[in-house]
């Protein structure tokens, strides 16, 4: 199992592993030591090993040589990112040193990685029982100083022993701010909190429902002064937290207050969850898509869905529900809008001197030829934005929902580490078919249907029944 070091946010590992690629070649960083060159991984990477000081060069120098903004990055921040996180893990083993003081930089890349470098074989010579986990919290250090969530470093972690492909690690429930949000986009989440699915586990077991309210967490409010608290972070833990999550909980419609501990643990998550593609027929003549996220061959999936709700009967339109599509790929963006318009620049990506590269239609894929309204939410990341900045731009239908997650930076490229570990960083930046900045903003909707806990609590689902009633009209 793998586990993505996120730069803004935690619910946002398999985006980031499996966002499109870029085609060009890796750069490196000229004249840099022998072997610091990164370079693709040509297969899966084998066992890992210490993830050493040579490691970290390679990975510093490869960020410079690779990340969209490297040429004109200055360095410094990175290393001093990485020096900061390794003293703060010694002073959390109580092993702080006094020649842990951070050397004097001058902006010249490679005479302060010399410099930092010196330093750092000192302390870690020091303390060598710490060395492999010195090693891994300044790597993670350098990579979240980028201040961009679709670099990512991937490496080997934990994983329960009773872990089964399907299952899910955690408290067994969703709330209206996603671990996506919870982990990094805190500012965007708005109150009150509330459960908005009870997936299995302890949620279930305790008899959570949706719509129930979280008045505080572990004893914190979850909003002070209408500004979420980091409190919420711990409805979604990771293996291995396994600390008991103590909630407070309102029932609007029986006023009924009380307070739930949750063990975190392991939970098999219902098969029809796991379905990236999920399609049924509304009204009788409106094709209904849910999709999951926009990994490969869900563009010819979605088309299919349609195809078959078609057969037989005369659609009046397609709501496409992209609520919560973390993943997928530019490619997957493009094809699934070229179902619905032809002939039109659907992005562009760009290198750090403003060097655009537009991604067009593939006016290969038939036209369905129906109206389309599309549902979008804070969950809406990364592909899921390209195609919804998309419509929005290029006018193929309304947004329903809620502002998208804006979190597009850019395709990634992976590169092979030495110690078997994958760094995966963006090598050009997103704009939308109208040059608009779409990363850190979002794609916000034409139609804003905020979800209440009373609509959770009654089954409602407000923003589809304004994308129905949107297309009868």
């Amino acid at each position: 199992m793998t586990a993505v070091v996120r730069v803004a946010s935690a619910g946002l590992a398999f985006l980031l592993m499996t966002a499109c690629t870029a085609p060009a070649p890796p750069r490196g960083e000229s004249g840099t030591a022998a072997g610091t060159v990164c370079a693709p991984p040509t297969g899966a990477p084998g066992k890992k090993s210490a993830t050493t000081i040579d490691v970290v060069e390679q990975a510093y120098f490869c960020v410079l040589g690779n990340h969209y903004k490297g040429a004109t990055l200055d360095a410094r921040s990175l290393l001093t990112a990485g020096f900061a996180a390794l003293t703060r893990e010694l002073h959390r083993a109580g092993r702080d040193l006094p020649e842990a003081r951070f050397p004097a930089l001058t902006g010249d890349r490679k005479a302060d990685w010399a410099a930092f470098e010196t330093v750092y074989r000192r302390i870690t010579g020091q303390v060598p029982d710490l060395r492999d986990r010195l090693g891994v919290v300044t790597l993670e250090a350098i990579v979240a100083a980028l201040d961009d969530e679709h670099a990512s470093w991937a490496h080997d972690v934990e994983q329960p022993p009773d872990h089964h492909d399907g299952d899910g690690y955690g408290l067994g429930l969703e709330a209206n701010v996603n671990a996506s949000q919870a982990a990094g986009d805190l500012d965007a989440a708005v109150p009150p909190l509330f459960v908005i699915a009870v997936r299995a586990g302890a949620a279930k077991a305790a008899g959570l429902r949706p719509g129930d309210v979280i008045e505080s967490i572990n004893g914190s409010a979850p909003f002070i002064d209408r500004r979420a608290t980091p409190a919420i972070r711990a409805l979604y833990p990771r293996y291995p937290e396994a600390r008991p999550v103590e909630l407070t909980l309102l029932r609007p419609r029986s006023g009924r207050r009380w307070s739930v501990t949750l063990q975190p643990g392991l939970f098999q998550q219902d098969l029809s969850d796991l379905r990236v593609v999920r399609s049924k027929l509304l009204d009788d003549d409106i094709a209904h898509v849910r999709a999951t996220g926009l990994p490969p061959d869900s563009a010819d999936r979605t088309a299919r869905a349609i195809s078959r709700l078609r057969k037989g009967r005369t659609l009046s339109g397609v709501v496409l529900d992209l609520r919560g599509a973390g993943a997928g790929s530019a490619t997957e963006a493009t094809r699934l809008l070229s179902a619905f318009v032809h002939g039109a620049v659907t992005a562009y990506h760009c290198t750090a001197d403003d060097a655009c590269q537009s991604l067009r239609t593939d006016d290969t894929v038939a036209l369905l030829g129906l109206p389309l309204v599309v549902i979008v939410d804070r969950g809406c990341a990364s592909a899921c934005e390209h195609f919804a900045a998309a419509v929005k731009d290029l006018r193929a239908g309304p947004l329903v929902g809620a502002r998208t997650a804006g979190l597009v930076s850019g395709p990634v490229r992976k590169y092979l580490l030495a110690d078997n570990t994958v760094l995966s960083l963006p090598t050009r930046y997103h704009l939308g078919p109208n040059r608009e900045v779409v990363d850190r903003i979002g794609v916000p909707p034409d139609h804003d249907v905020p979800l209440t806990p009373e609509d959770a609590a009654a089954g409602r689902d407000p923003a589809l029944a304004r994308a129905l009633t949107l297309l009868h009209e």
